[in-house]
């Protein structure tokens, strides 16, 4: 048997998500979510205004119920 049959490489197919884990998103997915520039993102993850967001490696994650908390937060604020 081949080394290829034994193992799915990364670029083979897209993986299906693990039941009930939850898609995180970029800053570039999220902005575009937001329809604010990207920059805006990086912005409020530095002064701690934004969505609560992580570092994979080097690469900024959201995780959607932490974008929808602070949507929910922002739309009590107003009121």
């Amino acid at each position: 048997m081949a080394l290829r049959d034994q193992q799915s490489f990364p670029f083979d197919d897209k993986p299906e998500p693990v039941r009930g884990a939850e898609r995180l998103l970029s800053a570039q997915e999220l902005a575009m979510y937001l329809e604010v520039p990207v920059k805006t993102i990086y912005t409020w993850r530095h002064r701690n205004t934004g969505p609560r967001g992580f570092r994979v490696g080097k690469h900024l994650r959201f995780r959607w119920c932490d974008v929808e908390s602070w949507l929910a937060d922002l739309i009590a604020e107003e009121g």
